[in-house]
């Protein structure tokens, strides 16, 4: 038995519920410096012969660079070569950098990229999402490891009112903020 009706009103109309609240949505890839504007430093490059780290020679060196290639980048400093390399040394190149580089790690590129990463989340204001609700977005072009998932959650956790995983219109909840 079916029963068809005549009436002319108009369906219910559909509600996005998810777009009605206000979410504000967080892209750790954004936090990724871009590839272009990293570039690395071997120290390898101020040894004698590769090996020798002489102090004369390496603060000349440090000294007769123009070190205004590395204006706005991110730059890393490491070693390729197995020599011993002072503390010092790495310190006083440092300190050249500093004046122009945007952020410097010790560490290899691939691996100061991640640093790089890690220190703007730091650098996020909690205060900026008290009472929000936010959405740490999970998929993406970039592969991005679970130490920044945590490292952002840590961050927001106990400003935000609520923290979620996923993308807005599939959410898995994470923390919500007793009211």
């Amino acid at each position: 038995m079916y029963f068809v009706t005549t009436s002319m009103e108009a369906p219910d109309p559909i509600i996005n519920k998810v777009a009605q609240k206000a979410i504000i949505t967080l892209d750790l890839a954004d936090f990724f410096p871009q590839a272009e504007s990293i570039v690395s430093i071997d120290m390898k490059d101020y040894l004698f012969k590769g090996l020798i780290l002489r102090e004369a020679d390496f603060r000349e060196q440090i000294r007769n660079t123009d070190w205004s290639a590395y204006q706005d980048k991110y730059v890393a400093i490491h070693s390729t070569v197995d020599a011993i390399v002072p503390m010092w040394a790495y310190m006083v190149l440092t300190a050249e950098l500093t004046l122009y580089a945007k952020d410097i790690a010790n560490a290899a590129p691939e691996h100061a990229i991640d640093m790089f990463m890690y220190r703007a989340i730091e650098k996020v204001n909690a205060a900026d999402y008290a009472g929000q609700r936010v959405v740490i977005k999970g998929c993406g072009d970039r592969q991005i490891d679970s130490a920044a998932f945590v490292c952002i959650t840590n961050k927001l956790a106990g400003s935000a009112r609520a923290i979620m995983y996923g993308e807005p219109c599939s959410m898995v909840p994470v923390y919500k903020k007793l009211l």
